[in-house]
This record gives structure tokens, C-alpha cells and sequence, in this order.
């Protein structure tokens, strides 16, 4: 209970000061005049203007409230190292007991830092300022983090804080502790697909000097670089970029004797590859209704550098025609043929056959550039079954089947089996119904002896698309001439767009349409893992986190062709997939994330911040036990911290039940007091 006075005057506050000053004025006069009843009448008039301020006594009801302390335990990943979750987990508990003795002491635990694959590094101060957002700062007694010390979002200041108590870091881990990592100095994040980027990076070792390590550089999985470094040295690596879309280059160096963990030795650099330009040779045999389907598509794609003749003159074409009044180009088969043919990503073959224009030799040239990693497109039409057919030259050992005949009659193009699962030709749009929801062709050219199935079959199961390996390239053969029927809207056209360019860009290798693949992605909150395959099973997957943790996954079927898990994508970082034979990566978030870049645990982050509020930052761990500082009450200091112990500041906050009011001159007890006042001024007058 609390007793008090105040004031409510009658008049506006300006009255009663100038009445004050003519008070005082009067005073001093009848003061200086020694004036019989001085002192009497001033205390009238001081009587009188008390009465127009109108004091009260008060009294206030009061309930004390609780100081409030705070205890942020640290779950992130860091904290797995060692022994420190067992570390913070009993440091836990003992605070706790010790706060809880202490009376009028509100205690609340919150649990931060745990991954969500979404948050870089260790966020304690947020979680904090939502523990106490419901907390007046008049009631906060302080808060204790527990914790390694790697901290990402400390304030700049005490008043960041938003509240005056002392903050204390209870740290776990060794003091001794030793680490290795990888620091990446300089790292490009796009490259030109086929020219190489340069790394730079550093071996830095925590707890030790002088030591050397083994550092192997992987791109996608493949080593391109080993080298040994010691402590400290900084090294670059060339690097390059084989194919558009992220290159994953990971640098590790080998383990460091009784370090805290592996996880950081390894670092992370992605690189989107960008493709410059991809050089295509377009060559056209005899002109026919379908030939600038192929020209359009590919001077559509801004990332296609085409070159495209069309033979019009053959060398047995003699009709006369003076030199000087040609203005055709003569095909310089010897240029592209011969000394740049390994320069074209593609080679196309659109109803050509032997004309005399290449000599036998160049094909087989092409054939050699297939096998060493080219590809080949041929689009067939009767030529591909005549006496001329390029299938009657050494390119034969590089297409998939042979030509026995022509058949003209008309046909929807089905997928097959093999197509529906194939990652050019599934799903694509149509094919679904049947007939499929596009128009017919109307010739096909026959063919024997093939070499794997077709993706697509026509007249009577026919075949009608290979896409076939051989060596290191690849080739696509197309039994027909009328996909221009498509292209045209014949009877509502078809899917020519996304057909041709699937299986251009199958030949040209992108790696979103191998046949074979393990691939990671992450959708949502979600790291999903995709296996495509030709087979009719797939083998279960070993996906590791970013924090070394491994768990199988089995796969189950999706699309034709695909096989599907999810899981989690709880922690930033690079995550890996496997199947025995396969491997993918893909890293979520930032490619090295805080959490791991420094594991080590200190007191030194903390320290700073901790004693500008009156705290400190001390280890709970002694040898092999933790061992807390004592925690007191303290009501007033600026120093919350001591030997062997830590203080909390208590505060006197309260909540007004109720209030009593007593005016003094209000009523009989105010007239008396006037008339007193009155009455002695003029006793003292007649006297």
C-alpha cells in the first residue's frame, strides 16, 4: 500500500503561479516593512492558494509483478558437435532450478537455431525479442543464452536489445577445440560452357598451425584437381565449365587429427554454366515441302549459331550455265567436313543423299565425330532407301537401322513403350488418347536390323524415331519427311516444337534429358529425388545431409520412366543422392552456409554485447563436468557478474489494484482551515 499526495487545481496552472508570485511580493513587503501579523497573513494567503491546488491525499493499492528471465537454448546443427547438446541440456536444467528458487522470478525457456533449410547461420536474439514481446521492460530481469558462441544475429548494441538487464552467454564446448575448413577467397557464379573459371580458396585450421593437409577438387562429382596445402596457404584451381545449368565444384581437404568435425572441410561453389552459342550444320538434300521446318526451329533459338546449306546444284548437274553467272556458294565440304567439324555441336541431314558433293572420306569423318562425343540427326525420306542413301557409306556403323523400303499409306505416330518412358518423347501433348490427338503422316520409310528399340513407331508398329548412342555421341534417325505436317496444322497439327527441340537438344547433350539420371531437387520445404530410368525398378537412394547425416529413401513410381521421394530439406548446405552407381548434388541456400563455416566454440562473439549490459560470457564446461556460476538477485548495480557468480535484476514492478482519494479542503475540513486563517489574521489585527 502506498500513500501519497496530489494535486488537481482549481484553476489553470498559470493562476496559481502568478498568485504564488504575488505572494511572495507581499510577503517580502510586509517582511521589509516589519508589518504587525506578517507571518500571519502570509500564511492565510499561502492557506488560500493551497486551497485553489486543491491537494488529496492518496493511497494506492498494489500487487508486486514478477521480473521476467529469459533462457534461449541454442538447437542448431553446431550444437550436435561433441558433446555439447548433453552439455547445454544439463546447463539447462541447472539454470533453470537456480532461477526458479529465487522469488518473484518469472523463468521462460525457448528452444532456437534448429535448421528449417530457410535460415542462414544461428539466430538466438530473434527467438529472444519473441520470448519477452509481451514483457513491459520494467519487468525484465535478464536472459541467458546457452550456446557455442556462433551467433549470426547479435545486436550492434546493448540498446538493440530493446530492455536494460544484463544478458549472460553460458557456452559450450571445449576451449581446445580443433578445426579444419575450407574458405572460398574468390569464386565466379556463371561461366561460357567450355572455358574454364578460376577458384580461390584457403585451408584454414582453428586450434593448430603448421599442418598440411591433401585438398581434392570435384567437379560434379569427378576430380579434377589434387594438391597439398598447409595452414593458411591460399591456392587457385581452373575449372571447366562442361555443360549449361549448375556445375557443383566441391573442395575437401583431408581430415585434421582430433578435429570437431569433418562436415566444414568440405566447400561448395556452384557455377550456372551458360552456353555462348551452340553450332549447328544444317545440311538439305533435295528441296521438298518440309525442308525450312528444320531452318525455322533452329533460327528460332537465339541460343543456336545455324549454318544451313541446301544442295541445289549437284557436281553432275551440267546444264550449260556460264561460271560468272552463278550466284550459288560452292559447299566447302573440305572446311566443315574435315577441319571444323568438331566445332558443331550438331550435324543434321535433312533428306540428303550422295550427290557427288561429299566424297566418301568425309563420312567417314563424321562417323569418327560421332564416336568421339558428336551428334547426328537424320531426317529421312525416300532417299534414305535408295541406291544414294547415306546408309551405303562409312556412316553406316553410326546409324541405328537399315533401310529395306518405303511405305505410303497414312498413320498416326504412337509412343512406344520404350518412348513412354523416354525423357524426349513422354508425356508429349497428344500422345495420351487414342488415336493420338494429332495428324497423320502419310510415308515412312522401312527399315531392319535395328540396333535398340524405337521411341516411336508408325504404319503397323513400324518404326518411326531412333535416338541411339554410339561411342561417345549420339544420333537421332526419323523415318519420315511429313513431320511438316505438323508444323503446318494439318488436321490440328502436333507437338512438333517441343519434339524437335527435345530431341536436338538430347543430341546435344543436356543433361535434363539423359535417359539415366539421379536428380535432386527442391521444391517448397521439400528436397525431392528423382530418378529417371528406362529400367522397371530402380534401386533405393542414399541421401546424406549437409551435416553428414545419411538415411535410405525408397523410391516410388510417378510418370512413365520416373521414380519419386521426398524428405525434408531441413538444413542449408550441399545435400547428396546416390544409388550405387549414380550420383547427384545440389546445394540449399547459400552455397557455404554460416552454421558450419566456423564451429569452433568461443566467448569471445558474445563477450562484447554481454558486458555492455552487465553480463558475461563464460564456459559451463570444466574439464569433464559443467559446472554453472552461482545465480543471485541483485536490485540495483550496473555490474551483474562476479567470481563465481551472475546476477539477475530484480525489479519492483506493480499493478494498481485500487486508489482512495481524500481532498484536504474539501468540505467542513477546508472551511475551518479558511476561517482559521482568516480568523488569526484579524485577532492578530486587533491586538
Amino acid at each position: 500500500m502506498n500513500y501519497g499526495i496530489a494535486f488537481t487545481p482549481l484553476v489553470p496552472t498559470i493562476v496559481l503561479w502568478l498568485a504564488l508570485a504575488a505572494i511572495v511580493v507581499i510577503a517580502l513587503v510586509l517582511l521589509l516593512a516589519r508589518a504587525r501579523g506578517a507571518a500571519v497573513r502570509v500564511a492565510a494567503l499561502a492557506l488560500f492558494l493551497l486551497a485553489l491546488a486543491n491537494p488529496s491525499f492518496t493511497r494506492e493499492d498494489r500487487d508486486p509483478l514478477t521480473s521476467v528471465a529469459a533462457i534461449v537454448v541454442d538447437k542448431s546443427p553446431s550444437q550436435n558437435f561433441g558433446n555439447r547438446n548433453r552439455e547445454a541440456a544439463t546447463a539447462q536444467e541447472a539454470l533453470v532450478d537456480s532461477l526458479k528458487k529465487i522469488k518473484g522470478l518469472e523463468v521462460r525457456v525457448v528452444d532456437a537455431g534448429q535448421a528449417d533449410g530457410e535460415t542462414d547461420g544461428t539466430k538466438l536474439f530473434g527467438a529472444l525479442a519473441s520470448a519477452l514481446s509481451d514483457v513491459p521492460v520494467d519487468r525484465v530481469a535478464g536472459a541467458f543464452l546457452i550456446t557455442d558462441g556462433r551467433v549470426h544475429d547479435i545486436p550492434a548494441n546493448a540498446a538493440g536489445l530493446g530492455f536494460q538487464a544484463p544478458v549472460h552467454a553460458l557456452i559450450t564446448g571445449q576451449k581446445d577445440e580443433r578445426d579444419r575448413r575450407i574458405a572460398v577467397i574468390a569464386a565466379p557464379r556463371f561461366g561460357i560452357v567450355g572455358q574454364p573459371q578460376t577458384i580461390t580458396y584457403r585451408l584454414d585450421d582453428q586450434g593448430v598451425s603448421g599442418e598440411r593437409a591433401k585438398v581434392t577438387v570435384r567437379r560434379d562429382g569427378e576430380v579434377i584437381n589434387e594438391r597439398t596445402l598447409s595452414s593458411g596457404q591460399a591456392a587457385s584451381v581452373d575449372v571447366d565449365i562442361k555443360h549449361s545449368g549448375p556445375n557443383i565444384v566441391e573442395i575437401e581437404a583431408s581430415p585434421l587429427e582430433r578435429e570437431l568435425t569433418p562436415v566444414n572441410n568440405r566447400a561448395v561453389v556452384a557455377i550456372d554454366g551458360v552456353r555462348d552459342k551452340l553450332r549447328v550444320l544444317l545440311v538439305s538434300g533435295e528441296p521438298h515441302s518440309g525442308e525450312r521446318t528444320w531452318r525455322n526451329l533452329l533460327k528460332s533459338d537465339a541460343s543456336v549459331d545455324l549454318v544451313h546449306f541446301t544442295i541445289l546444284r549437284p557436281p553432275e548437274k551440267q546444264d550449260g550455265t556460264p561460271i560468272n553467272e552463278l550466284s550459288l556458294i560452292a559447299f566447302p565440304t573440305r572446311e566443315l567436313f574435315q577441319q571444323k567439324i568438331n566445332e558443331f555441336q550438331l550435324i543434321i541431314f535433312d533428306r540428303y543423299a550422295r550427290q557427288g558433293v561429299l566424297p566418301i572420306a568425309y563420312f567417314d569423318n563424321i562417323a569418327r565425330y560421332v564416336r568421339s562425343g558428336g551428334a547426328v540427326l537424320v531426317s529421312a525420306g525416300p532417299d534414305y532407301a535408295s541406291n544414294t542413301s547415306i546408309w551405303r557409306t562409312p556412316l553406316d556403323s553410326v546409324l541405328p537401322a537399315e533401310p529395306v523400303g518405303v511405305t505410303e499409306k497414312p498413320f498416326y505416330a504412337h509412343l512406344s513403350d520404350v518412348g513412354k518412358r523416354h525423357p524426349v518423347t513422354r508425356g508429349l501433348e497428344g500422345s495420351a488418347s487414342e488415336p493420338p490427338r494429332w495428324s497423320r503422316f502419310f510415308r515412312t520409310v522401312d527399315t531392319r536390323n535395328a540396333v535398340n528399340p524405337p521411341v516411336m513407331t508408325g504404319v503397323d508398329g513400324k518404326p518411326l524415331l531412333f535416338l541411339s548412342r554410339f561411342g561417345e555421341g549420339r544420333v537421332a534417325l526419323l523415318l519420315s519427311d511429313h513431320i511438316w505436317l505438323w508444323a503446318r496444322g494439318y488436321e490440328g497439327g502436333g507437338p512438333h516444337l517441343d519434339l524437335l527441340r527435345r530431341m536436338s537438344h538430347w543430341l546435344m547433350k543436356q543433361p535434363d534429358l539423359d535417359e539415366e539420371a539421379l536428380r535432386l531437387q527442391v521444391q517448397g520445404k521439400n528436397l525431392v529425388v528423382v530418378r529417371q530410368t528406362m529400367a522397371d525398378s530402380v534401386q533405393p537412394v542414399s541421401v546424406t545431409s549437409p551435416s553428414g547425416v545419411s538415411r535410405d529413401l525408397t523410391l516410388a513410381a510417378g510418370d512413365p520412366g520416373e521414380w519419386r521421394a521426398s524428405l525434408p530439406a531441413s538444413e542449408l548446405g550441399l545435400w547428396q543422392a546416390t544409388d550405387g552407381t549414380l550420383k547427384a548434388l545440389i546445394n540449399v541456400g547459400p552455397t557455404n552456409p554460416k552454421e558450419f563455416s566456423e564451429v569452433t566454440s568461443t566467448t569471445e562473439t558474445l563477450k562484447p554485447l554481454t558486458q555492455a549490459t552487465g553480463g558475461d560470457a563464460v564456459r559451463v564446461v570444466d574439464g569433464a563436468s559443467v559446472e554453472l556460476p552461482r545465480i543471485l538477485p541483485v536490485r540495483s548495480a550496473s555490474v551483474f557478474h562476479g567470481d563465481g557468480w551472475m546476477g539477475v535484476r530484480m525489479r519492483d514492478a506493480s499493478v494498481v489494484k485500487g486508489v482512495g482519494v481524500l481532498p484536504i479542503f474539501a468540505g467542513v475540513i477546508g472551511l475551518l482551515l479558511l476561517l482559521g486563517a482568516f480568523a488569526a489574521t484579524w485577532l492578530r489585527e486587533g491586538r
